[in-house]
Protein backbone atom coordinates (compact mmCIF):
# COMPACT_ATOMS: atom_id res chain seq x y z
CA UNK A 1 0.00 0.00 0.00
CA UNK A 2 1.39 3.38 -0.81
CA UNK A 3 2.03 6.11 2.01
CA UNK A 4 1.17 8.92 -0.14
CA UNK A 5 -1.30 11.21 1.50
CA UNK A 6 -4.80 10.98 0.22
CA UNK A 7 -7.07 13.66 -0.09
CA UNK A 8 -9.77 14.06 2.48
CA UNK A 9 -12.17 16.07 0.21
CA UNK A 10 -12.33 14.83 -3.25
CA UNK A 11 -12.09 17.75 -6.31
CA UNK A 12 -15.74 17.60 -6.86
CA UNK A 13 -16.98 16.98 -3.54
CA UNK A 14 -18.69 19.58 -3.43
CA UNK A 15 -20.23 19.98 -7.29
CA UNK A 16 -23.85 19.80 -6.07
CA UNK A 17 -24.96 22.71 -7.27
CA UNK A 18 -27.58 21.27 -9.33
CA UNK A 19 -29.23 18.86 -6.91
CA UNK A 20 -29.62 21.92 -4.85
CA UNK A 21 -31.17 23.88 -6.32
CA UNK A 22 -28.37 26.35 -7.08
CA UNK A 23 -27.37 25.06 -10.52
CA UNK A 24 -25.70 27.84 -13.40
CA UNK A 25 -28.91 29.20 -14.70
CA UNK A 26 -30.20 30.22 -11.25
CA UNK A 27 -26.85 31.90 -10.38
CA UNK A 28 -26.67 33.54 -13.96
CA UNK A 29 -29.75 35.53 -13.49
CA UNK A 30 -29.17 36.10 -10.02
CA UNK A 31 -28.22 39.81 -10.66
CA UNK A 32 -30.80 40.02 -13.51
CA UNK A 33 -28.90 41.14 -15.98
CA UNK A 34 -27.18 39.45 -19.32
CA UNK A 35 -23.01 39.04 -18.71
CA UNK A 36 -21.09 41.28 -20.55
CA UNK A 37 -18.84 40.11 -23.33
CA UNK A 38 -15.40 41.92 -23.57
CA UNK A 39 -12.70 41.33 -26.21
CA UNK A 40 -9.01 41.51 -26.36
CA UNK A 41 -9.32 45.24 -28.02
CA UNK A 42 -12.16 46.23 -25.62
CA UNK A 43 -10.26 44.88 -22.49
CA UNK A 44 -6.83 45.71 -22.16
CA UNK A 45 -4.09 44.49 -19.71
CA UNK A 46 -1.44 45.59 -18.38
CA UNK A 47 1.55 42.81 -17.57
CA UNK A 48 3.78 43.34 -14.31
CA UNK A 49 5.05 39.85 -13.91
CA UNK A 50 9.11 41.08 -14.67
CA UNK A 51 8.79 43.86 -11.79
CA UNK A 52 6.47 41.93 -9.34
CA UNK A 53 6.71 38.37 -8.93
CA UNK A 54 3.89 37.55 -7.50
CA UNK A 55 0.97 35.54 -8.55
CA UNK A 56 -2.61 35.06 -6.90
CA UNK A 57 -3.72 31.25 -7.63
CA UNK A 58 -6.99 30.21 -7.02
CA UNK A 59 -8.39 26.08 -7.75
CA UNK A 60 -10.69 23.78 -5.76
CA UNK A 61 -10.39 21.94 -2.74
CA UNK A 62 -7.65 18.75 -2.31
CA UNK A 63 -6.35 19.74 -5.87
CA UNK A 64 -3.06 19.93 -5.11
CA UNK A 65 -0.17 18.01 -3.35
CA UNK A 66 0.29 18.48 0.61
CA UNK A 67 2.69 17.31 2.94
CA UNK A 68 1.76 16.26 6.80
CA UNK A 69 4.58 18.99 8.07
CA UNK A 70 3.01 22.40 8.56
CA UNK A 71 5.15 25.59 8.51
CA UNK A 72 4.05 28.76 10.91
CA UNK A 73 0.39 26.57 11.61
CA UNK A 74 0.14 26.63 7.41
CA UNK A 75 -0.14 23.37 5.20
CA UNK A 76 3.15 22.75 2.82
CA UNK A 77 2.71 22.16 -0.78
CA UNK A 78 5.69 20.42 -2.55
CA UNK A 79 5.34 21.01 -5.84
CA UNK A 80 4.21 24.78 -5.28
CA UNK A 81 6.80 25.27 -2.76
CA UNK A 82 9.41 24.26 -5.05
CA UNK A 83 8.16 26.30 -8.12
CA UNK A 84 8.21 29.38 -5.70
CA UNK A 85 11.80 27.99 -4.87
CA UNK A 86 12.96 27.58 -8.58
CA UNK A 87 11.35 31.12 -9.88
CA UNK A 88 11.20 33.09 -7.11
CA UNK A 89 7.74 34.00 -7.47
CA UNK A 90 5.54 34.21 -4.55
CA UNK A 91 2.27 32.36 -4.82
CA UNK A 92 -0.22 32.75 -2.95
CA UNK A 93 -3.03 29.89 -2.96
CA UNK A 94 -6.74 29.69 -2.13
CA UNK A 95 -8.91 26.46 -2.16
CA UNK A 96 -11.90 28.82 -3.20
CA UNK A 97 -13.29 27.46 -6.58
CA UNK A 98 -16.16 25.44 -4.43
CA UNK A 99 -18.64 24.85 -7.50
CA UNK A 100 -18.01 26.17 -11.00
CA UNK A 101 -21.34 28.36 -10.90
CA UNK A 102 -21.00 30.03 -7.70
CA UNK A 103 -17.62 30.95 -9.30
CA UNK A 104 -18.70 32.37 -12.04
CA UNK A 105 -20.85 34.16 -9.68
CA UNK A 106 -18.00 36.19 -7.74
CA UNK A 107 -16.35 36.81 -10.56
CA UNK A 108 -18.83 38.31 -13.09
CA UNK A 109 -19.43 41.61 -12.78
CA UNK A 110 -15.76 42.40 -12.46
CA UNK A 111 -15.19 40.28 -15.73
CA UNK A 112 -17.96 41.41 -17.26
CA UNK A 113 -16.74 44.99 -16.73
CA UNK A 114 -13.26 44.66 -17.59
CA UNK A 115 -12.47 45.44 -13.89
CA UNK A 116 -9.65 42.84 -12.35
CA UNK A 117 -11.29 39.81 -10.55
CA UNK A 118 -8.84 39.14 -7.86
CA UNK A 119 -7.00 36.56 -9.13
CA UNK A 120 -3.85 35.61 -12.06
CA UNK A 121 -5.16 32.24 -12.93
CA UNK A 122 -7.85 29.84 -11.78
CA UNK A 123 -9.55 26.83 -12.50
CA UNK A 124 -12.63 25.86 -13.99
CA UNK A 125 -14.36 22.31 -15.82
CA UNK A 126 -14.30 22.70 -19.33
CA UNK A 127 -18.20 23.91 -19.75
CA UNK A 128 -17.10 26.73 -17.47
CA UNK A 129 -14.27 27.37 -19.02
CA UNK A 130 -15.91 27.43 -22.57
CA UNK A 131 -18.68 30.03 -21.58
CA UNK A 132 -15.59 32.47 -20.00
CA UNK A 133 -13.41 32.01 -23.00
CA UNK A 134 -16.70 33.06 -25.39
CA UNK A 135 -17.24 35.98 -23.34
CA UNK A 136 -13.74 37.48 -23.94
CA UNK A 137 -12.79 37.30 -19.95
CA UNK A 138 -9.52 34.69 -20.44
CA UNK A 139 -6.44 36.57 -21.74
CA UNK A 140 -4.79 34.90 -24.49
CA UNK A 141 -1.84 32.85 -23.98
CA UNK A 142 1.93 33.67 -25.42
CA UNK A 143 2.88 29.88 -26.11
CA UNK A 144 6.58 30.61 -26.21
CA UNK A 145 6.54 30.72 -22.20
CA UNK A 146 5.07 27.23 -22.33
CA UNK A 147 7.28 24.62 -24.03
CA UNK A 148 6.63 21.65 -21.89
CA UNK A 149 2.85 22.68 -22.22
CA UNK A 150 3.22 22.34 -26.21
CA UNK A 151 5.69 19.33 -26.08
CA UNK A 152 3.36 17.14 -23.44
CA UNK A 153 0.32 18.11 -23.40
CA UNK A 154 -1.96 14.62 -24.54
CA UNK A 155 -3.04 14.85 -27.85
CA UNK A 156 -6.67 14.09 -27.30
CA UNK A 157 -6.69 17.59 -24.93
CA UNK A 158 -4.81 19.35 -27.67
CA UNK A 159 -7.77 21.18 -29.57
CA UNK A 160 -11.46 21.10 -27.43
CA UNK A 161 -14.01 23.02 -29.59
CA UNK A 162 -14.75 25.67 -26.78
CA UNK A 163 -10.58 26.64 -27.63
CA UNK A 164 -8.96 24.46 -30.31
CA UNK A 165 -5.83 26.11 -30.27
CA UNK A 166 -5.51 25.90 -26.43
CA UNK A 167 -5.03 29.46 -26.72
CA UNK A 168 -6.67 30.77 -23.59
CA UNK A 169 -6.50 27.50 -21.72
CA UNK A 170 -4.18 24.68 -20.17
CA UNK A 171 -5.26 21.30 -18.61
CA UNK A 172 -4.94 20.91 -15.11
CA UNK A 173 -6.11 17.64 -14.24
CA UNK A 174 -8.43 15.26 -16.23
CA UNK A 175 -10.78 12.55 -15.28
CA UNK A 176 -13.20 9.88 -17.00
CA UNK A 177 -17.17 9.73 -16.21
CA UNK A 178 -17.99 5.97 -16.03
CA UNK A 179 -19.61 3.41 -14.26
CA UNK A 180 -18.75 2.08 -10.88
CA UNK A 181 -19.93 -0.83 -9.13
CA UNK A 182 -19.56 -2.55 -6.04
CA UNK A 183 -18.75 -6.44 -6.61
CA UNK A 184 -19.75 -8.24 -3.14
CA UNK A 185 -23.02 -6.93 -3.98
CA UNK A 186 -23.71 -6.94 -7.53
CA UNK A 187 -22.24 -8.58 -10.52
CA UNK A 188 -20.88 -6.32 -13.37
CA UNK A 189 -23.00 -3.83 -15.09
CA UNK A 190 -21.25 -3.38 -18.07
CA UNK A 191 -23.37 -0.23 -19.75
CA UNK A 192 -25.88 2.58 -18.50
CA UNK A 193 -28.41 0.84 -20.66
CA UNK A 194 -27.94 -1.62 -17.83
CA UNK A 195 -27.54 0.59 -15.35
CA UNK A 196 -30.98 1.98 -15.56
CA UNK A 197 -32.83 -1.00 -16.58
CA UNK A 198 -31.65 -4.03 -14.59
CA UNK A 199 -34.56 -5.04 -12.47
CA UNK A 200 -31.61 -5.74 -9.56
CA UNK A 201 -30.26 -3.04 -9.59
CA UNK A 202 -33.75 -1.01 -9.03
CA UNK A 203 -33.92 1.80 -6.79
CA UNK A 204 -29.80 0.80 -5.57
CA UNK A 205 -28.19 3.42 -8.14
CA UNK A 206 -27.22 6.49 -8.62
CA UNK A 207 -26.30 9.36 -10.93
CA UNK A 208 -24.64 12.34 -10.98
CA UNK A 209 -26.26 15.95 -10.14
CA UNK A 210 -24.35 17.51 -13.03
CA UNK A 211 -26.27 17.96 -15.94
CA UNK A 212 -23.15 17.20 -18.52
CA UNK A 213 -21.87 14.38 -17.35
CA UNK A 214 -26.17 12.40 -16.82
CA UNK A 215 -27.29 14.48 -19.79
CA UNK A 216 -23.91 13.07 -22.04
CA UNK A 217 -25.02 9.48 -21.30
CA UNK A 218 -28.55 10.30 -21.86
CA UNK A 219 -27.89 11.53 -25.47
CA UNK A 220 -25.54 8.32 -26.22
CA UNK A 221 -28.49 6.13 -25.34
CA UNK A 222 -30.31 8.15 -28.24
CA UNK A 223 -27.77 7.37 -30.43
CA UNK A 224 -26.37 11.22 -30.49
CA UNK A 225 -23.33 12.57 -30.11
CA UNK A 226 -22.55 14.57 -27.15
CA UNK A 227 -20.15 16.85 -28.45
CA UNK A 228 -22.57 17.71 -31.61
CA UNK A 229 -26.36 17.66 -30.96
CA UNK A 230 -29.88 19.56 -31.24
CA UNK A 231 -32.80 20.99 -29.54
CA UNK A 232 -34.69 17.57 -30.99
CA UNK A 233 -31.48 15.30 -29.56
CA UNK A 234 -31.78 17.06 -25.83
CA UNK A 235 -35.36 16.91 -26.14
CA UNK A 236 -35.60 12.76 -26.38
CA UNK A 237 -32.84 12.49 -24.10
CA UNK A 238 -34.49 14.29 -21.60
CA UNK A 239 -37.71 12.18 -21.93
CA UNK A 240 -35.42 9.57 -21.38
CA UNK A 241 -33.92 10.43 -18.22
CA UNK A 242 -37.53 11.42 -16.74
CA UNK A 243 -38.67 7.70 -17.81
CA UNK A 244 -35.91 6.82 -15.73
CA UNK A 245 -36.42 8.96 -13.07
CA UNK A 246 -40.12 7.98 -12.48
CA UNK A 247 -39.58 4.12 -12.63
CA UNK A 248 -37.15 4.54 -9.50
CA UNK A 249 -34.60 2.98 -11.12
CA UNK A 250 -32.21 6.05 -9.85
CA UNK A 251 -32.00 6.28 -5.77
CA UNK A 252 -30.84 9.89 -6.19
CA UNK A 253 -28.64 12.12 -8.13
CA UNK A 254 -25.58 13.40 -6.26
CA UNK A 255 -22.04 14.72 -6.24
CA UNK A 256 -19.73 12.34 -5.40
CA UNK A 257 -21.38 11.62 -1.85
CA UNK A 258 -21.79 8.60 -3.90
CA UNK A 259 -18.62 6.95 -2.37
CA UNK A 260 -20.14 6.45 0.81
CA UNK A 261 -23.15 4.62 -0.39
CA UNK A 262 -20.94 2.47 -2.55
CA UNK A 263 -18.56 1.70 -0.06
CA UNK A 264 -21.22 0.69 2.32
CA UNK A 265 -23.42 -1.21 -0.43
CA UNK A 266 -25.71 0.95 -0.15
CA UNK A 267 -26.43 1.42 -3.40
CA UNK A 268 -24.43 -0.89 -5.98
CA UNK A 269 -23.98 0.40 -9.20
CA UNK A 270 -23.24 4.45 -9.93
CA UNK A 271 -22.53 6.73 -12.50
CA UNK A 272 -19.10 7.47 -10.91
CA UNK A 273 -15.58 9.77 -11.63
CA UNK A 274 -12.78 8.04 -12.29
CA UNK A 275 -10.48 9.74 -9.31
CA UNK A 276 -13.28 9.01 -6.82
CA UNK A 277 -13.18 5.14 -7.49
CA UNK A 278 -9.12 5.27 -7.76
CA UNK A 279 -9.26 6.64 -4.28
CA UNK A 280 -11.89 3.82 -3.29
CA UNK A 281 -10.04 0.92 -4.18
CA UNK A 282 -7.17 1.74 -1.95
CA UNK A 283 -9.37 0.56 0.67
CA UNK A 284 -11.96 -1.53 -0.92
CA UNK A 285 -10.77 -3.79 -4.03
CA UNK A 286 -14.79 -5.15 -4.42
CA UNK A 287 -14.87 -1.45 -5.97
CA UNK A 288 -14.81 -1.69 -9.66
CA UNK A 289 -15.21 0.92 -12.30
CA UNK A 290 -16.25 -0.05 -16.11
CA UNK A 291 -15.68 1.43 -19.56
CA UNK A 292 -19.07 1.33 -20.29
CA UNK A 293 -20.50 0.18 -23.99
CA UNK A 294 -21.69 3.72 -24.76
CA UNK A 295 -18.39 4.86 -23.98
CA UNK A 296 -16.84 7.41 -21.57
CA UNK A 297 -17.26 10.94 -20.78
CA UNK A 298 -13.68 13.03 -20.89
CA UNK A 299 -13.48 16.14 -18.90
CA UNK A 300 -10.74 18.72 -18.00
CA UNK A 301 -10.15 21.02 -15.11
CA UNK A 302 -8.64 23.88 -17.14
CA UNK A 303 -5.74 27.04 -15.96
CA UNK A 304 -7.48 30.30 -17.07
CA UNK A 305 -5.94 33.98 -16.63
CA UNK A 306 -8.76 36.58 -16.40
CA UNK A 307 -8.51 39.80 -18.15
CA UNK A 308 -6.79 42.13 -15.88
CA UNK A 309 -4.92 39.94 -14.18
CA UNK A 310 -1.31 41.23 -13.58
CA UNK A 311 0.96 38.84 -14.00
CA UNK A 312 -0.14 36.70 -16.84
CA UNK A 313 4.00 35.97 -17.53
CA UNK A 314 4.22 34.40 -13.97
CA UNK A 315 0.75 32.33 -14.41
CA UNK A 316 2.37 31.15 -17.65
CA UNK A 317 5.73 30.01 -15.85
CA UNK A 318 3.77 28.22 -13.44
CA UNK A 319 1.45 26.37 -16.34
CA UNK A 320 4.94 24.93 -17.87
CA UNK A 321 6.42 24.46 -14.68
CA UNK A 322 3.56 21.76 -13.88
CA UNK A 323 3.57 19.89 -17.57
CA UNK A 324 7.77 18.77 -16.55
CA UNK A 325 6.72 15.13 -16.07
CA UNK A 326 8.41 15.01 -12.50
CA UNK A 327 5.86 17.71 -11.41
CA UNK A 328 3.29 16.39 -12.87
CA UNK A 329 3.65 12.98 -11.53
CA UNK A 330 4.34 13.99 -8.02
CA UNK A 331 0.76 15.76 -8.37
CA UNK A 332 -0.66 12.96 -9.82
CA UNK A 333 -0.06 10.85 -7.08
CA UNK A 334 -1.74 12.96 -4.66
CA UNK A 335 -4.93 13.97 -6.84
CA UNK A 336 -6.00 10.30 -8.58
CA UNK A 337 -7.04 12.02 -11.46
CA UNK A 338 -6.03 11.67 -15.05
CA UNK A 339 -2.94 13.05 -15.41
CA UNK A 340 -2.48 15.11 -18.78
CA UNK A 341 0.91 15.43 -18.80
CA UNK A 342 2.53 13.13 -21.92
CA UNK A 343 6.06 11.67 -20.06
CA UNK A 344 4.72 11.71 -16.45
CA UNK A 345 3.65 8.07 -16.47
CA UNK A 346 7.26 7.13 -17.46
CA UNK A 347 8.55 9.83 -14.00
CA UNK A 348 5.55 7.75 -11.79
CA UNK A 349 8.65 5.10 -11.91
CA UNK A 350 10.43 7.28 -9.41
CA UNK A 351 7.75 9.46 -7.86
CA UNK A 352 5.38 6.48 -6.93
CA UNK A 353 5.73 2.90 -8.97
CA UNK A 354 2.36 1.31 -7.63
CA UNK A 355 0.49 4.15 -9.97
CA UNK A 356 2.85 3.62 -12.96
CA UNK A 357 -0.26 1.03 -14.27
CA UNK A 358 -3.14 2.62 -12.92
CA UNK A 359 -5.66 3.06 -15.72
CA UNK A 360 -7.80 5.78 -14.07
CA UNK A 361 -4.66 8.29 -13.92
CA UNK A 362 -2.79 6.73 -17.18
CA UNK A 363 -5.19 5.75 -19.25
CA UNK A 364 -4.18 3.61 -22.57
CA UNK A 365 -5.09 4.75 -25.99
CA UNK A 366 -7.43 1.91 -26.09
CA UNK A 367 -9.55 3.35 -23.27
CA UNK A 368 -9.15 6.87 -24.38
CA UNK A 369 -10.28 6.45 -27.59
CA UNK A 370 -13.72 5.70 -26.67
CA UNK A 371 -14.31 8.98 -24.71
CA UNK A 372 -15.97 11.97 -25.50
CA UNK A 373 -16.96 15.32 -24.39
CA UNK A 374 -19.94 17.12 -24.30
CA UNK A 375 -21.05 20.59 -26.29
CA UNK A 376 -20.10 23.97 -25.44
CA UNK A 377 -23.50 26.31 -24.46
CA UNK A 378 -23.48 29.82 -24.59
CA UNK A 379 -25.04 31.21 -21.87
CA UNK A 380 -28.73 31.29 -22.82
CA UNK A 381 -28.67 28.03 -24.13
CA UNK A 382 -26.69 26.56 -20.63
CA UNK A 383 -29.58 27.98 -18.72
CA UNK A 384 -32.60 26.73 -20.92
CA UNK A 385 -30.63 22.95 -20.04
CA UNK A 386 -29.89 23.33 -16.89
CA UNK A 387 -33.51 24.58 -16.61
CA UNK A 388 -34.47 21.26 -17.96
CA UNK A 389 -32.76 19.32 -16.41
CA UNK A 390 -32.80 20.33 -12.74
CA UNK A 391 -36.82 19.84 -13.56
CA UNK A 392 -36.47 16.70 -14.43
CA UNK A 393 -34.59 15.21 -11.87
CA UNK A 394 -37.04 16.99 -9.24
CA UNK A 395 -34.35 19.66 -8.29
Amino acid sequence: MSSRPQPVIGRRAVLRGAALGLGAGGLLSACGIPAAKQSADSCLSTDLSATEKTLIFSNWPSYMDESKEKVNGQTVLPTLAAFEKQTGIKVTYTADVNDNAEFYAKVRDQLGACQPCGRDIFVLTDWMAARTVGLGWIQKLDHANLPNVDKNLLQQLKAPRWDPNRDHSVPWQTGLTGIAYNAKFTKEVGSFADLLSRGDLKGKVTMLSEMPDTMSFMLRLEGADPNKFDDAAWNKALERLSRYVASGQIRRFTGNDYVQDLNAGNIVACQAWSGDVLALQADNPDIKFVVPEEGLALWSDNLLVPNKAAHKANAEALMNYYYDPEVAATLAAWVNYICPVDGARAAMEKVDPELVDSPLIFPDKTVLDKTFAFMPLDTAKAKLYETDFNLAIGG
